[in-house]
């Protein structure tokens, strides 16, 4: 067993290797603190026939024991990974990616499992390392290694991998990756930051990376496999020059055509003929075909993006496709907004619930709810093709975690706004940029629904060509230029700074210049899409929906809080039955009542606000009858809460019998004269009654 330590953010990162999972194309046990993370990569022996791109899978595996939880449920294991988990695979998955050779078509898996879980230090950073480690040290050629880093930012201070505390306090929640040289990845959430203060973060980040590159290469050059001869995927050359010759000129015609659908259509095609001519001269070099084909679609549109500054739809570098922005264009939700951006649009609705709706996550973080939910639809329809819905995707979660990552500053705090937020966004049409427009059809639903937002929110999809030392950035990309460019560079943010960034690479790594370039670029393209959006709805509605809940918030003592709920549940049951509202109650002695009808909360507001009320000496109540003994009468004054009326306080004269004066049922005034050391309530009739007033049963 080999082990290994460097120091990152002032705590002690130590991987093991030799230990565990020796069959494994490569092994290590991370450790970060108490966090553990075991990451085993393997790759298969053969490549994968009859495919056309490179198989990798990074699978996050988390373990409730290792936060001394037992699944919830049921079926008491680990189901299918949870968002957290899904994210986190798609965080490792997307730095590791480009580091692979062009062709490689073995498949190669990495599963990262979470042994035990320290808050201070989350799994996530340490499973990207192991996992960057593990392909490393084996014998599958990776050209990393890769290190990632979290930073944060306090007080204008930038922290690596902060604490639980710390990061409740930072304006900053980063995650950069990248190689020795270059930045790879960047996924972060900003309380409005300028774009000089997100470069300065990820290149501190960077800085730090640098450094743990340096380390992994020290432990591949003590313990490293030797890397596997790999015979990558290549058409030959006959095929390659005669399918060139074939296809070129028309290509470059239909790619020039502004139209996604037609320009697909022709490219389609141009496909077809170009199968066809060739399945009969190479009856079984279909691939080589197809492969060489999509190789000269994409040096076409690449050249003409970084030599010809033309973009595939005739646009400038820097332009937006046409913004149109519509609200309130569902009548019984409680807002809406439809944003369409050249041929992507986004129909993004928002529900209002109550503080109980909130989502209950049973993983390994510290947060165990949350009250803001985004979720995000892509069908098939939105880029006219078919196929089966399987619920959400992998990239389904992320485009709906970003867009949510976008918004949450925005929103307003529990004490201002009490209610759970659900947004969904629906994807119509699709080329390009889809999380952006949901990030913008959600500030306008947002809008249109009443949330008192503190700023909208636009986002836009940079892209980049790089060829060579030429780059060209592109703002507001489309389908094409995301598959076939080298960058997908998404940047949210407000007038006053960016809330939300994704960036993924295809090459290996960018530089600072091409960073600031994009930022700059991206922030002018943002204000352009939001000045569209603020002439549709430029402030938050006053009104709520009239199909929208009503909640009302009221305090009362903690202590009387077992009096509202009652023994096993019983009288806020009776409460929801009676008016048909929902209620909330928190610890701190808040209660929460949502209703669409207003009279309907304020009669439960009523019944709480007598459940807890104390009874007074000297005050006079509307009593009930409830129990007759010989000594008097008892009589509910207050929820729960009776007094005694003796024989000699019921009536002015004497009473023989108390069921001469009161029946069982019977209301009567009482004022309380005495409650006694052990809190028994004494009540009079007698003291209420007028001199002369007639002595008439209430129930006759």
């Amino acid at each position: 067993m080999h082990s290994f330590q460097t120091q990152v953010g002032g705590r002690t990162l130590t991987i093991e290797t030799g230990k565990m999972a020796k069959q494994a194309g490569g092994a290590v046990l991370v450790r970060y603190g108490d966090t553990a993370v075991l990451v085993a990569a393997t790759a298969s022996a053969e490549p994968r026939e009859g495919i056309d791109f490179f198989p990798l899978t990074v699978d996050y595996e988390e373990r409730l024991y290792s936060v001394g939880k037992i699944p919830g449920g049921f079926i008491k294991r680990e189901g299918r990974p949870s968002e957290a988990a899904t994210l986190t695979g798609r965080l490792i998955d997307r730095p590791i990616r480009p580091l692979f050779a062009d062709g490689f078509r073995n498949d190669v898996q990495v599963v990262a499992t979470v042994l035990s879980v320290d808050q201070n230090n989350p799994p996530d950073i340490p499973a990207m390392i192991g996992a960057s480690c593990a392909l490393s040290i084996s014998d599958i050629p990776f050209q990393g290694p890769i290190a990632g880093v979290r930073v944060g930012r306090i007080d204008g201070q930038l922290i690596i991998n902060p604490t639980v505390e710390e990061q409740k306090n930072s304006e900053l929640n980063l995650i950069v990756a990248g190689t020795k040289d270059a930045v790879l990845m960047v996924e972060a959430g900003a309380k409005e930051l300028p774009e000089d203060i997100i470069l300065e973060a990820i290149m501190f980040g960077h800085g730090v990376i640098r450094e743990l590159v340096i380390f992994q290469e020290n432990i591949v050059a003590e313990v490293g496999k030797q890397k596997r001869a790999i015979k990558l995927y290549e058409p030959a050359e006959e095929i390659n020059n005669a399918v060139r010759e074939f296809i070129t000129e028309n290509l470059k015609v239909a790619v020039a055509n502004s139209d996604k659908l037609a320009r697909e259509e022709q490219i389609k095609k141009l496909k077809t003929e170009n199968a066809e001519r060739f399945a009969a001269i190479y009856p079984d070099k279909g691939k080589d075909v197809s492969y060489t084909f999509q190789k000269v679609l994409k040096e076409i549109v690449r050249r003409m993006i970084t030599v010809d500054k033309i973009r595939p739809d005739g646009r400038k570098i820097d332009e937006v496709r046409p913004v149109s922005c519509e609200v309130g264009v569902l009548a019984r939700t409680h807002g809406s907004g439809l944003f369409t951006r050249g041929q992507t649009q986004v129909l993004t609705i928002t529900t209002l619930g109550a503080i109980g709706d909130e989502q209950i996550l049973d993983g390994l973080g510290v947060e165990d709810s949350k009250r803001y939910i985004h979720h995000y639809n892509f069908p098939s329809f939105s880029v006219g093709e078919t196929r089966p819905s399987r619920g959400p995707s992998r990239r389904d979660i992320g485009h709906g975690a970003l867009a949510e990552r976008a918004l949450i500053p925005v929103l307003p705090t529990e004490v201002e706004f009490p209610y759970t937020i659900r947004l969904v966004s629906e994807v119509l049409e699709s080329n390009g940029s889809s999380s952006m427009g949901s990030v913008c059809g959600s500030t306008l639903s947002l809008m249109d629904a009443g949330v008192p937002i503190k700023d909208p929110v636009s986002g836009v999809a940079m892209g980049l060509v790089k060829d060579g030392d030429q780059y060209t950035i592109l703002t507001d990309i489309q389908g094409m230029e995301d598959a076939l460019g080298d960058m997908d560079f998404k940047v949210a943010g407000t007038k006053q700074g960016v809330t939300a960034i994704q960036m993924d690479i295809k090459i290996a790594g960018i530089t600072k210049e091409i960073l600031t370039d994009a930022l700059a670029q991206a922030k002018r393209g943002r204000q352009h899409i939001m000045d569209i959006m603020l002439q549709a709805i430029n402030t938050p509605r006053t009104e709520l929906s009239p199909f929208a809940p009503r909640i009302i918030t009221i305090e009362i003592d903690p202590d009387k809080i077992r009096d509202v709920i009652g023994p096993g549940g019983k009288i806020i049951k009776k409460i929801i039955e009676e008016t048909g509202v929902t209620i909330d109650i928190e610890d701190d002695g808040k209660i929460f009542i949502a209703a669409v009808d207003v009279e309907a909360a304020n009669k439960a507001i009523k019944i709480i606000e007598n459940l807890v009320r104390e009874v007074e000496i000297g005050t006079t109540y509307l009593g009930k009858v409830t129990r007759l003994m010989n000594f008097g009468a008892f009589v509910e004054i207050l929820p729960g809460k009776e007094g005694l009326v003796h024989i000699s306080q019921l009536a002015s004269q004497r009473v023989n019998k108390v069921e001469d004066v009161v029946k069982i049922g019977d209301e009567i005034m009482v004022k309380v004269t005495e409650i006694d050391r052990q809190g028994r309530v004494n009540l009079s009739r007698k003291a209420l009654l007028k001199d002369g007033e007639p002595e008439n049963n209430h129930h006759e």
